[in-house]
């Protein structure tokens, strides 16, 4: 059966616009393009020792059966979940099968109707999405702009506010001043909830996000950290304290009506934030290539085009679809995997091509693809 007609000219019209998404092929490139910052989703010790603790403890099974509050909330899941809390000096963790899923049933079943959300207008999709679930009355403010956001705030008194950000945003790479957010959330009494999914596994001596590296984590609502990225694994946690936990198993949706993770996947969480313990080189071995990628953009003359940032994420900015997307294929050619990122997933004239720093670049490789790029853009 086609595709009805409405939709097939939906697809045209991305076509038009030169939008259209693909599913990439599997290549050989240098990666400046993966989430996978310190190696780990690579790591054969991660690999084996998630598999041997399997073994080890009879847990010879492939699925979890059912959701967590039917038949697929296996041991697993409380032995990480208390190293995950204990890791982000947090009272609670609670695993969700992914970040999507996370922010979907944190912000679909948190914020009730008369609270309002105020949001950072770049937020991802996926708190977007569950903001759109909620009941509440939502509003965005201009980006990193809390004089903005404070006038939103006094326009609801007596009212229950809760206020989103990230710690690390995944287009522009860009974070905001998370000291006076907190003091401007605890002046007016209002909730605040932090995505880090782009700063597990980056910021602090061990990886353990921005929050916790600046010590405000104990002065916020809620915590969301995703293990898809700097963990090289697959889930989320959303952080916070008992009764919040408590909340969230009673009333998000994404908990409640879906399978659990596997053993395998829960026991990689569980792995993979050991290793954060002990492999501390990789993560400082991160930090100084963020500092050298900067350093040469800066010699070669690109920092115009990049948008500012001290994290994993630098980006920048090539307007227009056609022009990023042939900048990115020049790239390519020349054998380094970055992305061009188009609209509608960023604001039009906004397009960008997407550079992510790992641990394991070489400084050899940084240094080519920041003079490839200089030698076709000037």
């Amino acid at each position: 059966m086609k595709l009805p007609e409405n939709l097939i000219q939906k697809l045209e019209n991305r076509k038009q616009n030169n939008s259209l998404r693909q599913l990439p092929s599997f290549n050989n490139l240098v990666d400046f393009s993966s989430n996978d910052y310190i190696g780990f989703s690579k790591s054969e010790s991660v690999f084996k020792l998630a598999h041997h603790y399997l073994i080890e403890n009879e847990l010879i099974q492939n699925g979890a059966t059912g959701s967590r509050l039917i038949s697929g909330n296996h041991s697993l899941y409380q032995i990480t979940e208390s190293f995950v809390a204990q890791f982000h000096d947090a009272e609670s963790a609670l695993i969700f099968n992914s970040g999507y899923d996370a922010n979907v049933g944190f912000f679909g079943a948190v914020p009730q109707r008369n609270d309002v959300i105020l949001y950072d207008e770049l937020s991802h999709a996926s708190i977007r999405d569950g903001i759109i679930m909620s009941n509440a009355k939502s509003y965005r403010f201009n980006h990193n702009d809390f004089e903005d956001l404070e006038r939103l705030i006094l326009k609801f008194p007596d009212t229950t506010i809760y206020i989103v950000t990230e710690t690390v945003f995944s287009m522009d790479g860009d974070s905001p001043n998370l000291e006076e957010l907190v003091v401007l959330s605890e002046k007016y009494n209002c909730f605040l909830v932090v995505d880090e999914a782009h700063t597990l596994g980056v910021f602090g001596e061990k990886g353990e996000g921005l929050m916790q590296y600046l010590q405000l984590h104990n002065r916020i609502f809620a915590r969301i950290m995703t293990f898809g990225k700097g963990l090289g694994c697959h889930g989320a946690a959303v952080l916070g304290s008992v009764e919040l936990k408590e909340y969230l198993i009673n009333f998000a949706r994404s908990f409640i009506y879906t399978t659990g993770l596997s053993p395998h996947s829960v026991s990689t969480i569980l792995t993979a934030y050991q290793h954060l313990e002990t492999e501390k080189l990789v993560i400082e071995k991160l930090r100084m290539n963020i500092i050298f990628f900067n350093q040469q953009k800066n010699l070669l003359g690109l920092k115009p085009m990049f948008v500012r940032s001290k994290s994993a994420i630098q980006s920048a900015i090539v307007p227009g679809n056609e022009n990023v997307k042939k900048l990115a294929q020049q790239l390519q050619d020349k054998g380094f995997d970055v992305k061009p990122i188009l609209s509608p997933t960023v604001p039009e004239g906004q397009e960008r091509l997407r550079f992510c720093i790992h641990s394991y670049n070489s400084e050899e490789e940084i240094s080519q693809v920041l003079q490839s790029l200089g030698n076709f853009v000037f």
